[in-house]
């Protein structure tokens, strides 16, 4: 996963002397989870395919990013209550189950559904990417894209890009005080694309800050986000930019002499409870308490930070590899 011939897609100017990339860790480790091979294991024969496949994505997005700080962002708590109280599908279909079909309960939060082969492998990831330098990022009550929404929006001082395999971080992209752009590797990372504010115009048809009405509106499964029925992306895209926000759609929903059209009332007249929440589940904070660790700025380090460490977690897992060319990419960027 480390090397592609594919082409890179980019909208919009890419390098700056200076910049913080923003990293949804959770996404690209599930990615890496399930892109590398689970016979990809390390010397006592446990799988290390998230760990590896992760460590050759996070080489590659730095050296074709070149930042200059990088922070990890992590899903302190994936399933927040506020986000399901508003909407209580929100994530159902990834909370696991135990024999009873009951879900599983941590501290009052559902736990996540995440494969066996996965679950071990996070805190040494987590240890490796401290080894290295790499900063680590996370909120107590929100999800990694908070996290990142956060770290974006009191960013005053260096263009910020988000790594992320999620369309709802296209919302993030902007032009000012400090532009914000998306490197998105959903499609995979032979087909990576770099969307500033008009990438994500010219790819869904509206304003980058309009993705969340456009996303609410539409529905996503992957959430559990229901959205309104009948409502497609090319509908969505036609009501966000006649309405602008889901708030002024949901005002002219119940104002009569509004210039809503009949069929556009009968579409959206029984999904009116659902909008008039949908805005906030969908909508990335951009105020969670967001810690980072070790406490700074994310300066990427031209050397590994705690280099008899990851000497020794290389050796103990295998990591030689991906650990080497990481280090690699360190000294490029």
């Amino acid at each position: 996963m480390g090397r592609s011939s594919g082409r890179e897609v980019t909208h919009g100017p890419v390098t700056s002397p200076d910049m913080l990339q923003l990293l949804d860790l959770a996404g690209i480790y599930f990615r890496a989870f399930h892109g590398v091979p689970a016979s990809t294991v390390g010397p006592d024969g446990r799988p290390v395919n998230a760990i590896r496949g992760t460590l050759d994505i996070v080489r590659r997005v730095i050296l074709d990013g070149r930042p200059t700080r990088v922070v990890a962002c992590l899903d302190l708590d994936w399933r927040p209550a506020w986000r399901v109280e508003l909407i209580p599908t929100y994530k159902t279909h990834r909370v696991a189950e135990s024999d009873n079909s009951q879900p599983l309960l941590d501290g009052g939060t559902a736990v996540e559904q995440v494969p066996d082969e996965l679950a071990p492998q996070i805190p040494v990831l987590l240890e490796v990417l401290s080894a290295v330098g790499i900063a680590i990022a996370g909120a107590p009550g929100f999800e990694a894209d908070d996290v990142i929404g956060t770290l974006a929006a009191r960013e005053r001082r260096d263009p910020v890009e988000v790594v992320t395999g999620d369309r709802d971080l296209f919302q993030l992209a902007r032009d000012e005080p400090t532009p914000v752009r998306v490197r998105y590797i959903g499609a995979g990372m032979s087909k990576v694309q770099v969307l500033d504010t008009a990438g994500v115009a010219a790819k869904h048809g509206i304003p980058a800050g309009r993705y969340p009405d456009f996303a609410a509106l539409r529905g996503d499964p992957s959430d559990g986000l229901p959205g309104v029925p009948g409502v497609g992306d090319k509908t969505a895209a036609g009501l966000v930019n006649s309405f602008g926000s889901i708030e002024s759609l949901v005002a002219a929903l119940v104002d009569p002499s509004s210039s809503m059209t009949p069929s556009q009332r009968a579409k959206l007249t029984p999904a009116l409870a659902y909008l008039r929440v949908a805005p906030k589940v969908v909508r990335v904070a951009t105020d969670a308490g967001v810690t980072i660790t070790p406490s700074g700025d994310g300066r990427l380090p031209g050397t590994p930070v705690d280099p008899d460490r990851l000497v020794e977690l290389a050796e103990q897992y295998g990591l030689h590899s991906p650990v080497a060319r990481l280090i690699d990419a360190l000294g490029r960027a």
